[in-house]
């Protein structure tokens, strides 16, 4: 076995715009998403949220920039460590993520070390 990171990108993380039935359901997809993933055993390390449009980004040089976040479409908000067989098997597990469902997409990446 092995460990993946997901790494979780959508279009906008402001969730406090949405009604609180809403966020309520969709704080629920998460933890069923996540869930079972852990019912699987293969949750290595609980999600880890950033802070949307803040933070700064470091750069050859001894650039830094206030991050990344006016050019790119989707933003990074979170990621989480899942342990998988394969990457394939990791693909699979992230399917069903619900930022998937809002535009988002999920990066999987191997994990070394």
């Amino acid at each position: 076995m092995k460990d993946f990171a997901l790494l979780f990108r959508q279009p906008s993380y402001d969730y406090q715009q949405l009604p609180e039935a809403e966020q309520a359901v969709l704080i629920k997809k998460w933890q069923d998403w996540l869930g079972g993933i852990a019912a699987q055993g293969k949750l290595v390390s609980p999600p880890t949220r950033l802070i949307p449009n803040q933070g700064r980004v470091l750069k050859p040089g001894g650039v830094v920039t206030d991050g990344p976040f006016v050019e790119i479409r989707e933003r990074l908000g979170g990621l989480t460590v899942i342990r998988a067989a394969d990457l394939d098997e990791a693909t699979t597990l992230a399917h069903g993520c619900p930022a998937i469902e809002v535009g988002g997409s999920v990066e999987i990446r191997p994990v070394m070390g």
